[in-house]
């Protein structure tokens, strides 16, 4: 009879809503609570299978807080899987280094959470003795390798080790007890359940190492598909690995091209057939997606300026499909061609020369970049990225808010003025 476990990490509870425009609430507790239920999903998972054990490989938390109701709802989903006989082996990742509740809660003896100190726990099921070599780290900066302090893996068991690392290095994520996967292979377990990097990745080798992403995408950094990893230890010790679905609200980028269409009711019809080809093709319970405007129109001026009107549009046009959210929409349209006889001037393209010749100017640059700064210091820490999280990130903004302002200016004008 074989031995299963399913395998998890970077949960991130209580995650801050970041990107998302918090102009629709709905939409806002949506996605806020949904690494809640991406988490119950996961419970359920585990019960329906009838797994022998979870696998967490930290970051169960999303930093320094303090919910009593986080604590409650933790209890609960962990309760039913005690009643249930499933163990849960768990780590402290960077995140959950600066959770005070991950230092407060009491679990039931099922539930083994590691140490700083490297720990081997053995769990006899299916006719197997698996042994979980498992620990964490007290701090949120690891700077080197934690796999010097594991264990050797015994013989004559199936040895599963929990380590939380990133690996060589993976943009977008802090380094935290980087290795080599090579000296992965190379230490003698039979399995990795890794944690950290947020995006899901099998490493072959002598050895199966697993990094299984995150259950569930927070923001449109993170899209697509998320999922956790199903592990089935056969009689004769080899692995099965199975991905399965857990995100509940799946965050994805779509172009339509508005090249051709002459008339409003074309452009929100494309929308419309471009949500309803996003929903069918998303297993995810919802789906909220990020709109980017392409191609020539000469409605082009008139999309800049009644941008809003477009908005309001697509997200009726979403809730008409069903369980799907329009988080904002990016315009990438060609400039609109003059129409105005060869020879004449025409006195708007003039004045948008004219406001993009003075927005290119350091002076007014600099002007502006003081501005976003001194916005940014007014705004509380979870709102601070909106321009970036380094000065490169910041010239890029600027360079987009500078050349927008003139178009919007121009297409008002162009358009027929404000309405």
């Amino acid at each position: 009879m074989a031995f299963r476990f399913l395998h998890t990490a970077d949960i991130h509870l209580d995650s801050p809503l970041r990107s998302l425009a918090l102009r629709n609430p709905d939409l806002a507790e949506l996605v806020g609570d949904a690494s809640r239920q991406a988490f119950v999903s996961i419970i359920d998972l585990c019960l329906a299978e009838r797994v022998d054990a979870l696998v967490i490989a930290g970051d169960l938390y999303d930093g320094d807080q303090t919910s009593m109701k986080t604590a409650r709802f933790l209890a609960s989903q962990v309760t039913r899987l005690h009643q249930a006989g499933i163990r849960v082996f768990k780590i402290r990742g960077n995140h959950d280094a600066m959770s005070r509740i991950s230092k407060q809660l009491v679990f039931p003896d099922t539930v083994t959470i590691f140490g700083g100190r490297p720990q081997s726990v053995v769990q006899t099921a299916g006719g197997l003795d698996v042994i979980f070599h498992g620990l964490s780290f007290a701090n949120p900066k690891a700077p080197e390798s934690l796999l010097p302090k594991y264990s050797a893996a015994r013989e004559g068991a199936v040895n599963v080790g929990i380590m939380h690392t990133s690996l060589a290095g993976s943009p977008g994520h802090d380094v935290y007890a980087p290795c080599n996967v090579a000296d992965l292979h190379g230490h003698g377990f039979d399995y990795w359940a890794l944690g950290h990097i947020h995006v899901r990745k099998v490493h072959p080798g002598e050895s199966t190492v697993v990094m299984p992403g995150m259950p569930q995408g927070r923001d449109m950094n993170e899209a697509g598909e998320k999922s956790v990893t199903l592990v089935t230890i056969r009689d004769d010790r080899s692995f099965e690995i199975e991905e399965r679905l857990t995100s509940v609200a799946q965050f994805e980028r779509v172009s339509v091209d508005l090249t051709g269409t002459v008339e409003w009711p074309e452009i929100v019809g494309r929308v419309r057939s471009t949500l309803q080809d996003t929903r069918a093709s998303v297993r995810s319970r919802h789906v909220v997606v990020r709109l980017g405007l392409t191609g020539d129109s000469p409605l082009s001026w008139t999309l800049i300026r009644d941008r809003d009107l477009l908005l309001a549009e697509a997200e009726q046009a979403a809730e008409q499909v069903g369980d799907t959210w329009v988080e904002k929409l990016e315009l990438s349209l060609a400039p609109p061609r003059t129409e105005t006889p060869e020879g004449v001037a025409d006195p708007i393209f003039e004045l948008a020369e004219a406001m993009r010749a003075d927005a290119s100017s350091e002076a007014f640059r600099a002007e502006a970049r003081e501005l976003v700064l001194k916005t940014i210091a007014d705004l509380p820490p979870d709102g601070r990225d909106f321009a970036g999280k380094d000065e490169a990130a910041l010239e890029l903004f600027l360079d987009r808010v500078l050349a927008s302002g003139a178009d919007l200016v121009t297409a008002r004008l162009k358009a027929g003025g404000s309405q």
